[in-house]
């Protein structure tokens, strides 16, 4: 469709079916997560019961709600434990995991544990007994982790009690609680996938197990907002020349073409920071981003009010080269902006002439088969809006459009080599690279911890 010039072009192409796909999914999110795991966007199977295929069932009974279990026996050996796993490992690309169990009866001994243990853990073993497994110990309060012998860690728990486990990802440490109350916390050496694991050996033991369903007695949000606050002062630490942060919000605008915004920022700034030039600091010459910024200002408000035809005009007048080409994936972009915009004012039989007249040399394109599918179901809704192609009529679509002209444009300075730097602010870069920092540093981790999302920060 476009020609190998057109990096600009294909970009957003991609940034837009990128959209329709995140639209899709967040709509399906509404009706089957919750609000936080939505937040992370990576989605992973969290366990939800306890296993009931791969567990010492000769000794312990998993309740029907799959939740519960008891030791109804009298156990005659130390390997008479009845050891339950989750169905699931505990999810790994989060800040926090946690778990609770709410001992029911603690029975003759009261030799239940909580802990994680690794896949093919030996299930007539206690959690904390065996290599790669760590448990918490109800009967005497010891931590075990790894081998027979515990280690002096908190208070024992009982009939009543809840207690809790976590892992900590951020700091690489699993955490204990009891009653809401955090009992300690040991260093994670472990690094494949751990699952959830209750023990109970002794008889009548019963415990619930709360993997999220219900309110948890510790307070995790509480716990998780104050690893962040660590993080953040640890930021907090790192020392950025005030000028230098000043610059990095002058370029984006500058970048952006908004010009009436730059002008207040520049009058504000004035007095209390010392100006520098751009190019010692990132790279770049004030005189790149500040190229055509009246207007690039002009377009982006035509485009973001739904006036297409006047941008096309304005184009064909300024910039003719970049629409010339009509098959060009940034015309593309504005053929079906133009379309929407007719949608969005009610005139569909123009719509549905335009839409023939125009996509047409699209059809056949492959690569934009479904971008234009989505346009055209536009017609198929009483109410578009509401309908799963309802993303094209929020602002947002605008927007793709705007900033595809906006960096276009700015690839047409003779003193840009290579249009994919206009494909994003310095800013923008400095984010995408700080993104992948922090999968980096996630992957040398083992692929545990969460990732840099910069919606949840603001």
């Amino acid at each position: 469709m476009a020609q190998e010039n057109d990096v600009i072009g294909l970009h957003f192409l991609e940034l837009w079916r990128f959209n329709s796909k995140a639209a899709a999914a967040a709509a399906t999110a509404t009706t089957s997560t919750s609000s936080s795991s939505k937040e992370d966007a990576e989605f992973e199977e969290e366990p939800t019961e306890l296993d009931t295929f791969n567990s010492s069932g000769m000794f312990s009974v998993v309740l029907s709600d799959k939740l519960s279990v008891q030791y109804p026996t009298v156990n005659l050996h130390g390997h008479d434990v009845g050891v339950v796993q989750a169905n699931k490992p505990a999810p790994l690309k989060r800040l926090v995991y946690y778990f609770e169990i709410f001992v029911k009866n603690a029975g003759a001994k009261g030799q239940i544990a909580i802990g994680f243990t690794a896949s093919g853990f030996k299930m007539r073993r206690q959690p904390g007994w065996e290599a790669n497994s760590y448990g918490y110990h109800g009967d005497d309060g010891l931590l075990y982790r790894g081998h027979g012998k515990g280690e002096t860690f908190g208070p024992t728990y009982t009939t009543g009690d809840t207690v809790g486990c976590g892992i900590n990802y951020s700091a690489q440490e699993f955490f204990f609680t009891k009653n809401g109350k955090v009992v300690g916390t040991v260093a994670k050496d472990v690094k494949g996938p751990l699952f959830p694991t209750v023990a109970v050996h002794s008889q009548n033991e019963e415990v619930t197990v709360n993997f999220g369903k219900d309110p948890f007695v510790f307070d995790l949000k509480a716990f998780e907002a104050e690893e962040r606050r660590k993080q953040q002062m640890t930021i907090d630490k790192i020392s950025i020349s005030q000028n230098a942060s000043y610059e990095i919000i002058r370029s984006y605008l500058q970048y952006y073409g908004y010009e009436e915004t730059l002008k207040q920022f520049d009058m504000a700034s004035r007095s209390t920071v010392p100006p520098i030039a751009l190019g010692q600091e990132n790279g770049s010459s004030d005189t790149e981003i500040t190229y055509a910024m009246n207007h690039r200002k002009t377009l982006r408000q035509l485009i973001r009010s739904g006036e297409i035809d006047d941008a096309f005009d304005k184009l064909r007048m300024w910039y003719p080269q970049i629409v010339q080409d009509n098959k060009s994936a940034m015309c593309f972009l504005l053929h079906c902006q133009k379309f929407i915009e007719l949608v969005r004012i009610g005139k569909l039989e123009e719509a549905v002439v335009f839409g023939r007249t125009e996509f047409e040399k699209f059809y056949r394109l492959t690569e934009v088969d479904d971008l234009v599918k989505d346009c055209a179901a536009l017609l198929a809704y009483e109410q578009p809006l509401k309908s799963s192609v309802g993303y094209l009529l929020e602002d947002s679509q605008r927007e793709i459009v705007a900033d595809a002209v906006n960096s276009m444009i700015l690839s047409t300075n003779p003193n840009i080599a290579d249009a994919r730097v206009c494909l994003h602010s310095c800013l923008e870069r400095l984010l995408r690279q700080l993104t992948a920092c922090f999968l980096e540093k996630r992957s040398l981790n083992g692929d545990q911890g969460e990732a840099f999302y910069l919606g949840r920060l603001l």
